[in-house]
């Protein structure tokens, strides 16, 4: 097992084929699998070699009601503190096992199978776990890394093309906020090319998950440099807060577009490189218009966990492959937005 890449000290990411890794990296003992409708579906055969609990899909089943549907099923099945819980499926299914695991019985050890392209890339990488609640992404959560997370490229093929670009949302906000080889990587591709060429599409993932992880390294529980990897999310949180219209990794591509239209107007970026990113994005085939009034965005904004008191943490893009944590202050937002 040495294609892997390590996050933290109890936590990796390995690449390759599910069967033969998990093989390798459960542990002996009773496993009991998190999964959803759809991972079902596609990959039955791969639920039933364990016990299973199905969880619904969408943003709506990252919720406290799901969290208490399972910790039931798990007393009902006499699930222990040497169960392993392992999560199969996307972002929303690692982040209620991980969840579910970090509290049944006050912690019991878990990993993660990531089958689409954004948990890969992110969502399942990094240790966050969370639930919404009255609408705000991720509002109650934890910081528990899961032992292992497994990427295997082959279980992207089953996913919609929608759900694919979605994901690259976050492909392209980690090029920008960290890797610029891999921004020209993405230029001189197309999506086509992307979910035709698997070994390219790997790469990709890989270059991501060794940006995240050298971040995460280095500020586990985001208290510093960590919150570069919010490039784009306050826009995106907001707009899932106002609107059903776009799933989570379109909202980010619009949160993209329009901060870097920010930086760009306020002189933080040059018009070169702010120019890149913005067709980046249109290249990927992303709406970029925001898809509601700008003072219901601010509203939205105004529950956003990352707000502290008058001010919140605003990432902004200053060159390919570099960003800066600005602190601003709540009242300007409208002001920085207006430009743009």
């Amino acid at each position: 097992m040495t294609n892997n890449i390590g996050v933290t000290s109890s936590s990796s990411v390995y690449f390759g084929k599910t069967d033969a890794l998990l093989k390798q990296l459960l542990p002996e003992g009773r496993v009991i699998v998190i999964s959803d409708s759809n991972i079902d579906r596609t990959h039955h055969e791969l639920l039933t070699r364990y016990e299973y609990i199905l969880i619904g899909q969408g943003e709506q089943a990252k919720s406290l009601a799901t969290l208490d549907n399972i910790y039931r099923k798990l007393i009902e099945m006499g699930a222990d503190r040497t169960t392993f819980i392992l999560g199969i499926g996307g972002g929303i299914v690692t982040d209620i096992a991980g969840f579910v695991a970090s509290t049944y019985m006050r912690g019991v050890k878990f990993g993660f199978v990531t089958t689409t392209l954004l948990g890969a890339v992110d969502a399942s990488v990094g240790g966050k776990n969370g639930v919404n609640v009255g609408g705000f992404k991720n509002m109650v959560g934890l910081f528990s890394q899961p032992q292992f997370v497994v990427c295997d490229a082959s279980l992207l093929s089953t996913l919609p093309k929608r759900e694919l670009r979605a994901g690259l949302a976050e492909v392209i906000k980690t090029a920008i906020l960290g890797d610029a080889e891999l921004f020209e990587i993405l230029e001189k591709s197309t999506f086509n090319t992307l979910c035709k060429e698997s070994a390219l599409l790997e790469d990709v993932i890989t270059r991501c998950v060794r940006v995240k992880a050298s971040v995460v390294a280095e500020d586990e529980r985001e208290g510093g440099r960590r919150r570069i990897l919010n490039l784009g999310h306050t826009i995106a949180h907001a707009i899932e807060k106002s609107t059903s219209q776009f799933s989570h990794g379109e909202a980010v591509a619009i949160g993209l577009y329009h901060i870097t239209k920010s930086a760009l107007a306020q002189k933080m970026i040059g018009e070169s490189d702010a120019n890149r990113i913005l067709s980046l994005i249109e290249q990927y085939g992303f709406s970029t218009a925001l898809p509601t009034d700008l003072n219901q965005l601010l509203k939205a904004i105004e529950g956003d966990k990352k707000r502290k008191g008058d001010s919140l943490h605003l990432i902004f893009p200053t060159a390919i492959g570099a960003v800066e944590d600005r602190v601003v202050a709540y009242k300007d937002l409208k002001t920085i937005f207006d430009n743009i």
